[in-house]
């Protein structure tokens, strides 16, 4: 039985329908929304060699996931128990060690729908994770 889903969440459109898929498949579950913080997002900030402004992207990459993870869980149905969390590190390693840490059931991501070289050369976090869960994984297209 299935009684806690980690559903991973982003700010893409798959995040939000991986989401919907698991209230509707498994509506008497506890959800954990975890949203996964990457420090090497930073490398791209214009401010990120300055000790400061790591800082300062770091603070405003935590109130964003606060703030996407609270308007998402406010989307869920009443009806759903739903916790929240934000971890830091690779996206795909920060969702397995949370369903190992969280004793999750279950994990429910959505595929970025990249096909061909630029999977190959980007990586796929949904790949990872159905690669290293300790539990069953459902991808959302």
């Amino acid at each position: 039985m299935t009684d806690r889903i980690l559903v991973g969440i982003d700010d893409s459109e798959r995040a939000t329908e991986a989401l919907s898929f698991a209230i509707d498949e498994w509506p008497d579950a506890e959800f954990l929304l975890v949203t996964v913080i990457d420090p090497s997002d930073a490398g791209f900030a214009a401010t990120a060699g300055v000790p400061s402004g790591a800082e300062e992207w770091y603070e405003r990459a935590t109130a964003d996931a606060e703030a996407r993870l609270s308007e998402v869980a406010e989307s869920v149905p009443e009806t759903a128990t739903v916790d929240t969390a934000t971890t830091v590190g690779k996206p795909a390693a920060g969702l397995v060690e949370s369903a190992d840490e969280e004793d999750v059931d279950h994990i429910v991501v959505g595929s970025h729908g990249r096909t061909g070289i630029s999977r190959v050369v980007l990586g796929s976090v949904a790949e990872a994770v159905v690669r290293n869960s300790p539990v069953p994984v459902t991808v959302v297209r």
